[in-house]
């Protein structure tokens, strides 16, 4: 891990977050064989930078990217002073700190997701009752606020977690999660109700990756690739998840064809 870039503003923001960039992107081939598909541009602006930009409005100072494949592409694209016709506007806007999580130069190949956010935890969340965003850097969601009224909410919970659902998309028609009428998440369709599409978007208590949920050490330094779901899945079970369907602009840029898409393309 290192910083890159951006100084600490005195304020204590309402959570901090991780940008999810260490994939390989293989569906997006060759598109990614020389770019990471977080740097890959929407409307003229990379995926990652429009999430930088989104947490930034609403209040969060600190982001953590975490990095594997290509990572010294982002690692020069924060280094670098970004799109320069903007120079002056930026130079007037308190920017956040922006650290990566170097999951390749550490380990050598990608730690997953579980893994990947047990790794950056340290940057995350400092204390134990620290909560925190992750959002996966390849979902484009141009109208989601992170509003930092969610983030005290679940801190004020008993929750581990606060899933930001979706109505499924052609490509996962079955969905991933349930939401009851009480707002938790289930791990199948409530009655009566379906399935929906875990939007990659959450908040996220430091206890869930620490024991008895998660096995993997503080920091990770054994550098354990793990996926999210089987924890997730697990704290649902125990009622320990709330959701919210989120029904705005939402598109998990997974193939060139989504891309193009959104781009204007066919």
């Amino acid at each position: 891990m290192r910083l890159n870039t951006g100084a600490r503003p005195a304020e204590t923001p309402s959570a901090r977050a991780l940008i999810l960039a260490a994939g390989r992107g293989e569906r997006m081939r060759p598109l990614t064989d020389h770019c990471p598909k977080p740097l890959l541009p929407v409307s003229g602006k990379p995926l990652l930078q429009w999430w930088v930009d989104a947490l930034q409005r609403g209040g969060v100072r600190d982001i953590v990217v975490n990095t594997a494949w290509l990572e010294d592409r982002i690692e020069d694209y924060f280094g670098l002073q970004r799109f320069p016709d903007q120079r002056e506007q930026l130079l007037n806007q308190e920017q956040p700190s922006i650290r990566l999580s170097t999951e390749g130069r550490d380990f050598g190949y990608a730690l997953e997701t579980a893994g990947g956010i047990a790794r950056a935890l340290p940057l995350l969340a400092p204390t134990a009752s620290d909560v925190f965003w992750v959002v996966a850097g390849d979902i484009f969601a141009p109208g989601f606020t992170f509003d930092p009224a969610a983030a005290q909410r679940l801190v004020a919970s008993d929750r581990l977690a606060h899933l930001w659902l979706v109505p499924n998309p052609p490509h996962n028609p079955k969905g991933d999660f349930g939401l009851t009428a009480d707002g938790l998440a289930h791990n199948d369709a409530p009655p009566g109700g379906v399935r929906h599409t875990f939007s990659t978007i959450g908040l996220y208590r430091r206890a869930l990756f620490e024991p008895p949920w998660c096995d993997i050490l503080h920091g990770n330094p054994q550098g354990t690739a793990a996926p999210l779901a089987p924890l997730l899945r697990q704290a649902i079970a125990a009622g320990r998840v709330s959701a919210e369907l989120y029904e705005g602009a939402w598109t998990d840029v997974g193939t060139p064809e989504r891309l193009a898409a959104l781009n204007g393309g066919a």
